[in-house]
């Protein structure tokens, strides 16, 4: 099949074809599809709850692999983490608030890999979060498949997820956003130990939405392995975890910093995310958003898909400044800061401002200043029992005060494009970060590219259409 000279026109018909149509098996819908690192293997979700993965072979023709009952209904999301961890894990997620992670066993044979155990030799204990059991099915011949590592929420079900895995550290993070805004991010330091994944921080990333209104959630980690050059130049950590998430109308992204807590007394230092750029410009429900790999421009690069039919792309930087901008003390003690957002470095600095080793540091004249940073530090030092109980709640709220260790970001949109005229469903990025492409109700897909003066165009089109083709 040869292609037409204009998008309107159906192919013409070739005697040798250069592509075939895979068939996919399902029974139902296809929602959700993924491919790995490699661009080899393939995993499709239907609306009947079941996962199928495709192989491709040297031959370059896709061979189907596995297939199992995953879920008790529609699979909103697939996702697999990178194949340098062994055995090959899928992440799902159902739409009934389930989120699973599969296991593959190379030693089974096609049709077995996923929908049972991994062998003996590397037998993993199925842990749900809350305690709850979990649910099995049937399908294929397989009684009851079973994941590696499954959770879900009792208070909300969860609707949108992501997997970042760092190959120095050798940790994996899985942020989870549930229907009622919440956002929960856990960490495993051991690949190896599936179920060992123990959580990170939880708090509101939007308020809770109306009893029968329409709702959107999406998100997003930065695909990055590293921060941004000049992010690292403002002042966030080179270890520092970056988020992006779309709660209805709503774009937020998260940064981490370092802060003080508690454990059994005892002062411990431990990642929180607080928010760095809100984007509230959207004219409808935020159906997708995506984090561009490649920041080595120097910027980073978010890109959103809303009802109101518009592609919409933003660059966010981090300037270089004053204190505001680099979350540095300007020299001065502020009592109205937040002495629980401290980072350590901040405590240190205050500690050896307080603790004299100037002319007049000890004289009267200082006193009322040093009993200020003293009454501070006691506030920022680790709690205990109650009182470190209602501080955690506090700091869901809080998250948007421009406490130190915070970095300003700025969010500008570079790009509004409007090529679907209908609702846009879905957006993404290529693994270079530089071509971009979206679907809408229409059922085009349309790619980008970004122009020699940073902000995006249309470069290409792929839409599907209906032809009569001549028999073999």
């Amino acid at each position: 099949m040869s292609i037409a000279p204009y998008l309107s026109d159906p192919p013409a018909i070739d005697e040798r074809a250069s592509f075939d149509l895979v068939r996919h098996g399902h029974l139902d819908l296809v929602q959700a599809v993924a491919f790995n690192s490699y661009g080899d293997r393939c995993a499709t979700g239907s609306v009947d709850g079941k996962i199928r993965v495709f192989n491709r072979h040297k031959d370059g023709i896709w061979r189907h692999c596995d297939n199992w009952g995953a879920h008790g209904g529609e699979i909103l999301e697939l996702q697999w983490l990178p194949p340098t961890i062994y055995p090959n894990l899928l992440a799902s997620l159902g739409i009934e608030g389930r989120f699973k992670l599969w296991a593959e066993d190379p030693s089974a044979a096609p049709g077995r890999r996923f929908s049972t155990r991994v062998g003996s030799s590397r037998q993993h204990h199925q842990t749900a979060v809350d305690g709850s059991p979990s649910a099995g099915g049937s399908f294929g011949g397989v009684a009851n498949p079973k994941a590696a590592f499954e959770t879900r929420n009792s208070r909300s079900p969860y609707r949108s997820f992501s997997m970042k895995h760092l190959d120095d550290s050798r940790h994996t993070y899985l942020a989870l956003v549930s229907a009622d805004g919440g956002l929960t991010v856990y960490e495993n330091e051991a690949p190896e130990d599936l179920a060992d994944y123990t959580q990170m921080d939880e708090f509101s990333a939007c308020a809770r939405p109306a009893r029968g209104e329409e709702t959107s959630f999406r998100v997003r980690f930065d695909p990055n392995p590293d921060v941004c050059y000049t992010a690292l130049r403002a002042g966030v950590p080179a270890d520092a975890l970056g988020l992006v998430v779309a709660a209805m109308d709503t774009v937020r992204i998260y940064r981490t910093r370092d802060v003080v807590g508690a454990s059994l007394g005892v002062a411990t230092t431990a990642r929180q995310f607080y928010l760095a750029a809100e984007v509230g410009i959207h004219k409808g429900l935020v159906r997708d958003v995506a984090w561009a790999p490649g920041n080595i421009r120097g910027y980073d690069i978010v890109a959103t898909a809303c009802q109101d039919g518009y592609v919409r792309v933003f660059k966010v930087t981090t300037p270089l400044g004053g204190p505001e901008a680099s979350g540095e003390s300007d020299g001065k003690d502020k009592t109205e800061e937040r002495p629980a957002g401290w980072s350590v470095g901040e405590i240190k600095k205050h500690s050896r401002r307080s603790g004299g080793g100037g002319q007049g540091a000890g004289g009267d004249d200082d006193a009322p200043a040093r009993r200020g940073v003293t009454s501070e530090l006691m506030q920022a030092l680790p709690k205990s029992g109650i009182r470190a109980g209602f501080d955690q709640l506090k700091t869901s709220g809080e998250r948007r005060s421009a406490a130190p260790a915070q970095v300003r970001h700025v969010v500008s949109e570079i790009s509004r494009l409007d090529s679907h005229r209908t609702p846009v469903w879905r957006v993404g990025f290529d693994d270079d970060g530089q071509i971009l492409g979206s679907v809408g109700d229409e059922g085009r897909l349309i790619c980008y590219r970004q122009t020699p003066d940073g902000s995006w165009a249309k470069s290409s089109e792929l839409s599907m259409i209906k032809v009569k083709m001549a028999a073999p």
